[in-house]
């Protein structure tokens, strides 16, 4: 699987790769209204471009999917575009986030998943702690606190 480090320059394919996977994947697991907001965030201004211009990630394919953490010590972001989903994109993309966490000394890492992201994180050995709620736009989510042990 070809990866590439994310660059100041992505930030549109990003976004565009971001609102695919939600658009393309979250029906049957999210309602509509879930959906909305949550894609909406894409496009807002100042939303997603604290973690694009600070994160670290990579880029996966030819734009098919990317990984992102911010802070260091969390996999803040991680989405497939809906036609690129179970061809392995995700699963490497955790596991070179996994690479670089480990190079840099940390021995844990930690997200918040979604529905989407919790079965491969689990099928990438991480364990699941617990969930929680939040708003987008008003719109109640559940997301599900997760980490993994690094070892080296």
């Amino acid at each position: 699987m070809a990866l590439r480090r994310i660059q100041s320059t992505d930030a549109d394919l990003l976004r565009a790769i971001y609102a695919d996977a939600i658009e393309s994947q979250a029906r049957g697991l999210y309602s509509e209204a879930q959906i909305h907001a949550w894609v909406s965030l894409a496009w807002l201004p100042g939303v997603l471009d604290p973690l694009f211009r600070d994160g670290d990630g990579w880029i996966s394919g030819d734009g098919a999917a990317f990984a992102l953490r911010q802070p260091q010590d969390r996999l803040a972001l991680l989405y497939c575009r809906g036609q690129e989903s179970r061809q392995g994109h995700g699963t490497a993309l955790v596991k070179r986030i996994e690479c670089d966490a480990r190079a840099e000394g940390l021995v844990h890492i930690h997200a918040e998943a979604s529905l989407l992201s919790r079965p491969l994180l689990e099928r990438c050995s991480w364990r699941f702690h617990g969930s929680e709620v939040f708003t987008v736009a008003g719109v109640p989510f559940e997301h599900h606190r997760m980490d993994r042990q690094l070892h080296n």
